[in-house]
């Protein structure tokens, strides 16, 4: 795993790189928060394919649990990825109104994601 950092209006943005699953489950999430966290970064930009394939079954409640942990912290979330293969309304309606918001956000790429955390 590769942190790039974004530094824009004196926010400092992780993004991070890597082909591998990173967040498994609620505690990955958390480990990875208090890292980057402990390093300065208010703000985090992950791949849709770094996350399991259950964050995106809503029944599960690992979304729930992984996305509360970054709320908690106030540490904003992007993920950015192709999200048109997950096709279930819950999962739609919950992507429509997380990024009505500011704190956690599905985007397409990251030049969106940083335009986003930017604000």
């Amino acid at each position: 795993m590769k942190i790039e950092t974004h530094t824009i209006n004196n926010i400092n943005i992780a993004e991070i790189i890597s082909e591998e699953i990173i967040i498994n489950d609620a505690a990955d999430g958390l480990d990875l928060l208090g890292n980057l966290y402990y390093q300065g970064f208010d703000k985090i930009i992950i791949q849709e394919h770094n996350l399991t394939s259950a964050f995106f079954d809503l029944k599960n409640g690992i979304a729930g649990e992984i996305l509360q942990k970054f709320s908690n912290y106030r540490v904003s979330l992007a993920i950015i990825g192709d999200f048109s293969p997950y096709q279930s309304k819950s999962i739609k309606d919950f992507i429509y109104e997380s990024n009505k918001g500011k704190h956690i956000n599905f985007l397409g790429s990251t030049a969106e994601a940083l335009t986003k955390l930017a604000e």
